[in-house]
């Protein structure tokens, strides 16, 4: 992404691509909202579907206004000057400036309202293979994560919350860990106890050195037994409809019907980068440093806990080691915030072990789908499809949650490519008793895709198809992944024999835009 959004506005403004130098955009959801979100967060598969238009526009506009402030420097016609490679050239005179010299007058210019784009035939950056901006500092250690963030004075700190989501520190005797040599404070807050050292090493050794007993509230009777029972129960239900074309019942009813529920489990992230942020938090102002996908919602609810004015809040962003959706929440900031609001104003790393990442996530919702079909001509004539799960987008997104239909937990279903004559789509909001759920790598897709295609392996042999066959019979119109079927289908050498206990498996899915085909060849063993 950071590559593609600066070739994108690199392409229109005619820059000299190897000058191009990225930089964080600071927090400010008017000037670098997402155009399809309104505000500014990195999510969804989109930034190049939602920053297309505005990039190419703003690339267009810049260059335009660099070419008129150097016509006016020279006092010749805008027309009978070009841009290219980073430079405003005189046709008529060979004069020539760059772009950072224009640039002050440039800005004192008004932007042109509609700039003219380029056609795509005479890109020279967009669709070509160029190197990524950021690879070489990835690989010489160059770039700052961050869990990178190294300050003057700064103090190391990471924390226990209790096994059990809503339960509270009961008791718990800091002794131990103060004997710990290192460690500078342990701090027990209504719901975690943080260990606070001069290194990592001392916290983290401090916080084991802890017995904490905990009040695990009335969650603690809850098991996974129970939120299934829970959500079994619900998927019985009628729920929102979020598609429905031809008469699915009385399709359902004049053949032999086929059913299926697949239940998908919560997922946890496990982001290569351990969660972290670093704060100095002082009486006026707070300072935040951490990677995340949504900084402005991190800089209002940093603003909201401390009492700060929005502008008083400032945040930088840095590379992250995997966001995967988990740093689309704002609670790893807030946790460290709320350790620096018990030290003297200097700055603290916050660092989540791993187990208290994989414990305290936000996870992927746990799904139920119900499926039911019926067959006709060795194709589907039939499908009622129904999802039963937790909403993410009535909780983090609520005017996008409208009707009780998330669009999220519906993706991939209301779109499947599959040209099916009747066909019902509903959603059932479950929420689960003491798990919190959230985005998690495309959250529809990874559940809806899964158990449709399987479903679809299960009619192909219900019908005696061959399942790339049976999938080819309804994807006429969708003739993108149609291609994507049949090139995979060489590519994998489809129909082909293969040895004693191997099999393929094939898979399709349109998603974000993207088309894709996936067959998968494998092997189990003798054991």
């Amino acid at each position: 992404v950071y590559t593609s959004v600066a070739m994108i506005l690199a392409e229109e403004l005619d820059a000299d691509y190897q000058q191009v130098v990225l930089e964080h955009a600071p927090p400010n959801d008017k000037l670098y909202g997402n155009p399809t979100f309104g505000i500014q967060v990195t999510g969804n598969s989109n930034s190049i579907r939602a920053f297309w238009k505005p990039l190419r526009a703003a690339g267009a506009a810049a260059r335009a206004m660099l070419i008129q402030a150097a016509a006016q420097q020279w006092k010749v016609d805008p027309a009978s000057c070009t841009a290219a490679d980073g430079l405003v050239r005189h046709i008529g005179s060979g004069r020539k400036a760059g772009f950072g010299t224009l640039a002050g007058a440039a800005s004192k210019l008004a932007p042109p309202k509609d700039p003219p784009l380029k056609d795509p035939k005479n890109f020279t950056l967009i669709g070509k293979s160029l190197k990524r901006l950021d690879t070489a500092h990835k690989v010489d250690g160059g770039v700052v994560y961050g869990i990178d963030v190294m300050l003057p004075g700064m103090k190391f700190a990471t924390l226990a919350a209790s096994p059990v989501f809503g339960g509270k520190v009961a008791h718990v005797d800091p002794g131990p860990a103060n004997r710990i040599p290192g460690v500078r404070k342990v701090i027990v807050l209504d719901d975690m106890v943080a260990v606070v050292g001069d290194h990592m090493w001392a916290a983290k050794q401090g916080l084991q050195a802890l017995d904490i007993s905990w009040d695990e509230g009335a969650n603690a009777a809850v098991s996974s037994a129970d939120i299934w029972q829970d959500l079994r129960k619900a998927s019985e239900g009628s729920g929102a409809v979020a598609k429905n074309t031809g008469d699915v019942e009385k399709a359902l009813s004049q053949g032999e019907k086929y059913e299926a529920a697949y239940e998908l489990p919560f997922l946890a992230h496990a982001t290569m980068e351990p969660l972290n942020c670093t704060v100095q938090l002082k009486p006026d102002s707070c300072e935040i440093w951490l990677g995340t996908q949504v900084i402005s919602r991190v800089q209002g609810t940093v603003a909201q806990l401390t009492g700060l004015p929005l502008e008083k809040v400032t945040v930088h962003n840095h590379l992250i080691g995997g966001g995967f959706g988990r740093r689309l929440e704002p609670d790893m900031a807030l946790s460290a915030v709320r350790v620096a609001q018990h030290l003297d104003g200097e700055p603290v790393k916050v660092v989540w072990t791993r187990e208290e990442d994989i414990q305290h996530d936000v996870y992927r919702p746990a799904y139920r789908d119900t499926i039911a079909a019926t067959l006709s001509g060795g194709r589907v004539a039939a499908l009622k499809y129904k999802v039963t799960g937790s909403s993410v987008i009535a909780r983090w997104l609520p005017p996008a949650f409208q009707h009780g239909i998330d669009i999220d937990a519906i993706d991939c279903a209301v779109d499947m490519p599959y040209d099916i004559a009747h066909l019902h789509v509903e959603y059932v909001r479950a929420e689960p008793p003491a798990v919190p759920t959230g985005f998690w790598r495309g959250v529809g897709p990874n559940n809806n895709v899964f158990a449709i295609e399987c479903f679809m392996d299960e009619l192909a042999r219900k019908a005696g198809k061959d399942s790339i066959a049976f999938r080819r019979a309804m994807l006429g119109k969708s003739p993108r992944l149609l291609a994507a079927l049949d090139l995979v289908a060489e590519k994998s050498s489809w129909g082909q024999p293969l040895p004693a206990r191997t099999g393929r498996g094939v898979s399709v899915q349109p998603a974000f835009g993207s088309f894709i085909a996936t067959v998968v060849e494998a092997e189990v063993d003798a054991q």
